[in-house]
């Protein structure tokens, strides 16, 4: 028969008992870890959150105890009362924070009994859907348990940080408006209100831009989000954000100043990293231009380099076209890696094309020679010119893609970031900052044969730039900006529009006609008819920024019950076909699935 807890106290968790202890008459309690029966003494591991502690049985002291005990088995829950007693030097466990003293036991309660696990609690090479059908079990895994209560630990942060700074944690409405622009929404049918439907929030950001109309000032919120989209290892289709607006600001050093420190106090608090420095920042097309992406990882360097101006003569095909406007010709330069296999140079060309390359083109200065496929295409002076240009040496490898400006960039970028984990140049202990500022505010969608917002159609365009909104849109910058971390975009936001006119031109230009305005974003444009202070934010990724401090490169790792590769939740089985009778009450139909 299990017990009932009765008038047990914990004097403490399980990993807080020390030397300090010594000689006192104690209560812990918490899961069984393991057990070791050796006769005439047991020894039994008692976990809980904050670590382990052992305890043990002497059949010399208490027989009936130590039978009761002889049966207790891993993942058992019970309490015990004991006494502190220091362990023998030659015992001492310093893999333990409690290594040494243990709990020798005098009282016993068995709270709970446990059936044999699916997997052993610790082992973390188990399948990951029997880790996500069992979670409570998985979760009880210290190296997750660490996890969360970090995770705990940077909200905590938060909330001091944003409140000592003025600002205000205010909840948004989850059941909200569908405004499809941007990732697919997931939708509430409404029973009171048939055939019409709720969106749960992208984010909040027509709302925390209200809240700045209605006179808040600083706002912020830990808030939840959600995105029906394709899964990958750093996404879910249920995330959290840190999210933040101000009033009264049009210059991006006004939130920048207040974000970054946000996150050094992150950092400092949780890493003891001390970042005093302001973080760096480069421009959008700088870095495009020399890390092939506008996420950075910028704790190697390998830049790329335009040779397009080298090679305009050339008659080789797909060099050939570099005098067509947005063609280039442009390449890396990986040292040390002329001796990569072809296999290993295939798969950076595959990658290469994932980004829609045509091609990836070596040139490997080898000991006994130059080996590349292109060489026959120039003289041995012209390509003496290239190597040069990329300051390439024997032993080094050079790399190029030849395609618009778009492609180049992206597909160079991807190659860099493979062949430098392929070298292991990235230092995975240290931390680089980036911002990255002056983004486009357009962008061509090819698919849909339209200017689309890069960021959000709430995006203030820069004011020097304004003159190129009506006939080279491509051309205007935006007060837009990105905290990169390690290669990773750690959040993002911008200055948005305060002015009627500019944001109904704004929505113009990417295609919107007055009635999808009014259908889509009606009751935030009317807000503008009521005065509008300047304002401007930012979102960080909670999940993305306690992967970031944990080295986890999972996401799933960071969220208590997260869903799988297809959006499901494996332990509750959803979603979940639902009772004919709450269908017909949402006057919704569903299809034959077959």
């Amino acid at each position: 028969m299990e017990e009932f807890l009765g008038n047990y106290k914990r004097t403490k968790l399980c990993g807080d008992f020390s030397l300090k202890d010594l000689g006192k008459n104690v209560t812990a309690m918490g899961f069984v870890s393991k057990y070791r029966n050796l006769g005439s003494i047991m020894f039994i591991d008692l976990r809980d959150r904050s670590g382990v502690v052992q305890l043990s049985f002497l059949e010399a002291s208490n027989k009936t105890l130590f039978e009761k005990a002889s049966h207790i088995r891993n993942e058992f829950v019970i309490a015990v009362k004991g006494t502190v007693q220091a362990r023998g030097k030659e015992n001492i466990n310093p893999n333990l924070k409690t290594g040494e003293i243990e709990i020798i036991v005098n009282e016993l309660k068995i709270l709970s009994k446990a059936d044999t696990t699916p997997f052993n609690i610790g082992d973390a090479n188990v399948n990951e859907n029997m880790r996500l059908k069992y979670r409570y079990l998985d979760l009880r895994r210290a190296e997750l348990q660490k996890i969360l209560i970090l995770r705990n630990q940077i909200t905590n942060i938060v909330h001091n940080y944003m409140s000592k700074h003025g600002f205000l944690h205010i909840e948004t409405p989850f059941l909200g408006k569908s405004t499809p622009e941007g990732a697919r929404d997931y939708l509430v049918p409404s029973r009171v209100n048939p055939g019409s439907f709720y969106a749960l929030p992208q984010s909040p950001q027509l709302y925390k831009q209200l809240l700045m109309i209605a006179g808040y000032d600083r706002y912020y919120q830990i808030a939840k989000c959600f995105r029906d989209e394709d899964l990958r290892a750093n996404r879910q289709p249920e995330f959290t954000q840190i999210d933040i607006e101000m009033s009264f600001v049009n210059d991006v050093n006004d939130i920048i100043k207040v974000t970054e420190g946000l996150i050094k106090e992150i950092f400092n608090k949780t890493l003891n990293l001390n970042l005093k420095s302001k973080f760096k920042r480069i421009t959008y097309k700088d870095a495009m231009n020399i890390y092939g992406s506008d996420k950075p990882d910028t704790r190697f360097e390998m830049f790329i380099s335009d040779i397009t101006h080298l090679v305009k003569e050339t008659e080789f095909k797909l060099f050939k076209n570099n005098t067509e406007k947005g063609h280039s010709v442009r390449g890396i330069c990986v040292k040390g890696a002329a001796n990569f296999t072809r296999k290993e140079i295939d798969e950076l060309q595959r990658i290469a094309m994932e980004y829609k390359a045509k091609g990836l083109f070596s040139i490997a200065l080898k000991e006994d020679g130059i080996s590349s496929s292109i060489a026959k295409h120039f003289t041995d002076e012209k390509l003496n010119e290239i190597i040069n240009s990329f300051d390439a040496k024997k032993g080094d490898l050079i790399l190029i893609v030849a395609d618009n400006d778009q492609v180049v960039c992206n597909a160079l970028g991807a190659v860099r970031i493979a062949a430098a984990n392929k070298l292991n140049l990235i230092d995975k202990n240290e931390y680089s900052f980036l911002w990255v500022v002056d983004f486009p505010l357009f962008e061509f969608n090819e698919e849909e044969n339209r200017l689309v917002a890069m960021h959000h159609p709430f995006t203030s365009p820069l004011e020097k730039d304004l003159k190129y909104l009506d006939k080279n849109p491509l051309k205007v910058r935006s007060k837009a900006y990105d905290l990169v971390i390690n290669g990773q975009e750690a959040g993002g936001g911008s200055i948005r529009i305060h002015s009627r006119e500019l944001q109904q031109k704004m929505f113009a230009r990417i295609g919107l006609t007055d009635e999808q305005i009014k259908s889509r974003f009606g009751f935030f444009v009317n807000a503008f008819n009521y005065g509008v202070p300047p304002h401007g934010g930012l979102a960080f990724g909670l999940d993305r920024l306690v992967m970031l401090i944990s080295k986890t490169d999972n996401i799933k790792d960071v969220i208590a019950f997260p869903k799988n590769q297809n959006a499901q939740c494996l332990m509750s089985d959803a979603p979940s076909e639902v009772d004919a009778k709450q269908i017909e009450e949402l006057s919704l139909v569903i299809k034959n699935k077959n």
